[in-house]
């Protein structure tokens, strides 16, 4: 202990006499570590937590296919046959999350996430609840499903956490409901609901086996394997084509196990990230090995005279490690702070991109990560400095002052170490490149609209409220009259999915008089419920024939009337047909079958694909069944001539005059939904980013302390090569052109490394190297150029030095 302390003492001692190198060196160490830190608290809570469920291992999400292979969700009859007829599952559960519910509170209306799931959906979790009960059997059929359920947010925010909420009746979407229990603080299914209630699956868009709308969620029987289920329901699945082969003919389904539905696609966009910044904690590692190696030279006389005077190998050895943790000490606690402000201007980013973002945070596990990555990368950084400079030759390192030796060697490792580090960098400012070219390329995308001036409001009415009333008179056509007359908006209207934000309702369609398709052909078209007013709010222009129009569609048949895209024309209707007339299968009976009365500009409904085949039809030509149903849940657009910010405080009001049971959603723009559609990879971006710009730096740290090290102690042959007749010139260039060398074999180490590791990238981005072969060569000539600039002070240093002052120095 004693030795220890003495050993600590000095290293303070060393640490004071040379600030600089210590400041560098722990910068180096807490931004490498730190990195470290942030990502693997992510990862942690992320991939390795355990999900908050029993055995979340044999919880599986069922996901059915059509037959040509596209994602299609049970209808309720395909679905309750299945949860009979199958033998895997000790529970199938129906789920159904896509709406919101209005809770009415003493403070006013409240909007929450409603998560609906039959009488047997707890029982697949395992989960039990802290107060009260979960659902009951049979209180999934109609009449019998006013019981709710309470998320423990939810009841500690609305209910302030009061027992007594067991059995108290609760207004939800108008109607009475009785609270039945409330859940554990961690149970959330899904996992991004936190704020969210529990009620009985209603059977919202009826029975018929058509319809395609139930999700499901099941827990395995004990011993059964994943291949065994999926075959099991698969041949269930097959006997329901061979009983209903107009519906269910051909489809099939693959198990997805809850961990790779909650973290899709996240979990290798993690482990890529995790890979940048072990790339960052190897550069500072190296780093740091290189300051210490410099700073060895420097002592090789000094350790030599240690141990001379009877200082064993150990002893020296113990000595450089002190130092070295002394430096870990600093450098772990420069790692928190650091990790703790990366993870702070991550959490928007987390919570809305990653299923649990919102459990991300520094806790114990993740301080004594950061000490221990910082303390493993100090170790190993010190450890060969320390392995040389106790195996030094006394007698030859105090004859010649500590200069030579080894010092050639070592100047070869350290140049290793700066192509390494180059290379790393060149990785990541190529992933980095890509993804922010990605991502521009997604907000620069030619959308088919003008987003800047649109406000999107999402509207869920209250069923209770508007059963048996006219749901278009009463709110929305004096809603959107006010709205019209709000200063500054231009244009408003409804639709159900708003484009960018929401897509995916679809429908098989075959154009009257066509040929049958071909086999397996994807016949999908969009789907859309709009009102007069909304094409002039998306500036969707018309191309052929008509708009929709109540007067006209009433005047014209008792047919259904909608427009189409201009990709559903090119889709569906022959070259040389006028689309304008033609009629879609959508019923038996010729003079009921809906017709196409106009053609109208695409818009995007997904940012990541081109327009895709869209049917409009109006709210208006709803039967009143449907309206009452379709009706509920829509959002507004408005179209304003200035910012559509502006109009968000007028539009609260006039929701609250004309309904003030609706709860207010803040609207957004759509610059910001197309934000939110693209968060992952923004946040992607964005760690590459700093992670490729920390890896830059750290590498150019790294060339300026080997260039100049080599300088000082080549102080000596620059001043006999000057005196011989070298010019200043000449030695800058001898000088600059070894860093090229380096640059360049650092740089096509990288491009090499780039190449290997495609598949790991390819999990966050993928780099096309014919397509992004000028942004690649800008990156690498950037990297050089900036390695160039780093080098160029010790460089005019070199130039600089005085032969005879030179010679006189030795």
């Amino acid at each position: 202990m004693t030795t220890l302390l003495q050993d600590i003492h000095y290293a303070l001692r060393l640490a004071r006499k040379s600030p600089g190198f210590t400041l560098i060196a722990v910068l180096t160490l807490a931004l490498g570590a730190g990195a470290a830190t942030a990502i693997f608290s992510v990862v942690d809570a992320v991939l390795l937590r355990p999900l908050p469920y029993d055995h979340p291992e044999l919880i599986y999400a069922p996901q059915t296919l059509a037959k040509e292979g596209y994602n299609q969700p049970f209808s309720y009859a395909s679905f309750k046959d299945v949860q009979g007829q199958n033998h895997s599952f000790a529970a199938l559960s129906g789920v159904w999350t896509a709406n919101g519910v209005n809770l009415q509170t003493p403070s006013g209306p409240v909007a929450l996430k409603s998560v609906e799931g039959s009488d047997n959906f707890f029982d697949v979790f395992g989960i039990h609840p802290i107060l009260g009960r979960t659902f009951r059997a049979g209180e999934d059929q109609p009449g019998k499903g006013s019981v709710v359920v309470l998320s423990y947010q939810v009841w500690q925010t609305n209910f302030g956490g009061d027992p007594s909420v067991l059995g108290r009746t609760v207004q939800l979407d108008g109607k009475p409901y009785t609270c039945i229990g409330v859940m554990p603080a961690d149970f959330r299914y899904p996992l991004n609901a936190s704020s969210a209630i529990y009620i009985p699956l209603s059977v919202r868009w009826g029975n018929s086996r058509g319809s395609h709308w139930l999700h499901t969620v099941g827990r395995l029987k004990p011993g059964v394997t994943r291949q065994q289920a999926q075959a099991d329901l698969n041949a269930v699945m097959a006997n329901l084509g061979r009983a209903y082969p107009d519906t269910d003919a051909g489809r099939r389904l693959q198990l997805i196990s809850v961990e790779d539905g909650v973290n899709g696609s996240t979990s290798g966009a993690l482990w890529a990230l995790s890979a940048a910044v072990l790339a960052v904690l190897l550069i500072g590692c190296i780093n740091v090995a290189g300051l210490l190696m410099a700073r060895g030279v420097k002592r090789e006389r000094e350790m030599a005279l240690r141990t001379a005077v009877g200082a064993s190998r150990s002893r020296i050895i113990r000595q450089v490690l002190s130092e070295g943790l002394l430096l870990a000490v600093f450098g772990a606690a420069g790692a928190i702070l650091f990790a703790s402000l990366l993870l702070a201007a991550l959490r928007t980013f987390m919570i809305h991109a990653i299923a649990r973002g919102s459990e991300v945070h520094i806790d114990a596990q993740v301080l004594i990560a950061a000490v221990l990555i910082s303390t493993l990368t100090s170790v190993v950084a010190s450890l060969a400095p320390a392995l040389r400079l106790s195996g030094a030759d006394p007698n030859r390192a105090l004859k010649s002052g500590g200069n030579t030796g080894t010092a050639q060697a070592q100047h070869r490792l350290r140049s290793g170490f700066i192509v390494t580090q180059v290379a790393l960098s060149l990785v990541l400012l190529a992933v980095a490149g890509v993804l922010l070219h990605m991502v521009g390329g997604y907000r620069n995308a030619n959308l088919r609209f003008d987003a800047k001036h649109i406000l999107a409001a999402e509207i869920d009415l209250s069923p209770g409220r508007y059963e048996g009333r006219n749901i278009w008179a009463d709110f929305y056509q004096p809603m959107l009259d006010r709205v019209a007359h709000i200063p500054g908006v231009r244009a408003a209207g409804l639709i159900n999915l708003v484009p960018i934000q929401s897509w995916g309702s679809n429908s098989e369609i075959h154009v009257t008089g066509q040929p049958p398709y071909p086999p397996n052909e994807v016949t999908l078209a969009e789907n859309r419920f709009v009102s007069e007013g909304y094409f002039d709010a998306m500036g969707i222009r018309l191309v052929q024939g008509r708009r929709l129009s109540p007067a006209a569609d009433i005047a014209s048949n008792k047919a259904g009337t909608m427009v189409v895209n201009q990709a559903f024309v090119k889709k569906f209707i022959p070259k040389g047909l006028v689309p304008v007339g033609q009629h879609i299968d959508d019923s038996d009976k010729a003079d009921e079958k809906t017709g196409i009365v106009g053609v109208v500009t695409d818009v995007r409904q997904d940012l990541m694909e081109a327009p895709l085949p869209e049917m409009d039809w109006l709210y208006s030509e709803l039967s009143a069944k449907d309206q009452g149903q379709m009706l509920l849940n829509s959002s507004l657009i408005v179209r304003t001539g200035g910012d559509p910010k502006a109009v968000i405080s007028s539009l609260r009001g006039i929701f609250h005059d004309v309904d003030a049971t609706l709860p207010f959603r803040t609207p957004e723009t759509m610059d910001e939904i197309i934000s939110d559609e693209l968060v992952m990879q923004r946040m992607e971006g964005w760690l590459f980013g700093i992670f490729a710009s920390l890896a830059a730096l750290l590498a150019m740290i790294g060339l300026y302390g080997l260039i100049s090290h080599e300088v000082e102690l080549g102080t000596r042959d620059i001043g006999v090569r000057m005196a011989l007749g070298a010019s200043r010139g000449g030695v800058l260039a001898m000088v600059l052109r070894r860093v090229t060398l380096l640059l360049l074999g650092g740089v096509a180490a990288g491009f090499l490394l780039t190449v290997a590791a495609r598949k790991l990238i390819a999990s966050v981005a993928v780099i096309h190297f014919g397509h992004e072969g000028l942004l690649l060569g800008s990156l690498a000539v950037g990297l050089m150029l900036a390695g160039l600039l780093a080098a160029l002070l010790p460089a005019r240093r070199a130039a600089s030095i005085e032969p005879m002052k030179a010679l006189r120095s030795e």
